[in-house]
């Protein structure tokens, strides 16, 4: 997954679903100076990567950001990290509220 998050252009697909999920193949060209067969091996990448998921709608294929891997990627890596901070914070103004106090 962080392979498939390393790259500017599929970091711009995924930020397109953000803004309007459901989008077909020629809505994402739309604002990419590539081609349609250079999009659609990104979104291959990002699809693989659980990131993307692919709906048929007749003869066209929807394309829907799966927030749930971006999830779990805050909850192991992020929120941890932050927690110490928060942590770190909360016990700075504990000091400090406690030098007011004296």
């Amino acid at each position: 997954m962080f392979a498939a998050l390393a790259d500017g252009t599929r970091r711009h697909l995924l930020d397109r679903l953000h803004e309007r999920n459901g989008q077909t193949l020629v809505e994402l060209c739309a604002t990419l100076d590539m081609t349609r067969q250079a999009v659609s091996k990104h979104l291959a990448v990002l699809e693989r990567a659980g990131l993307v998921v692919v709906l048929p709608h007749g003869r066209e294929k929807h394309h829907y950001l799966n927030p749930a891997p971006i999830a779990d990627i805050a909850a192991r890596w992020i929120a941890k990290y932050e927690r110490d901070r928060v942590t770190a914070l909360a016990d700075l103004k504990r000091q400090l509220e406690e030098q007011h106090d004296v």
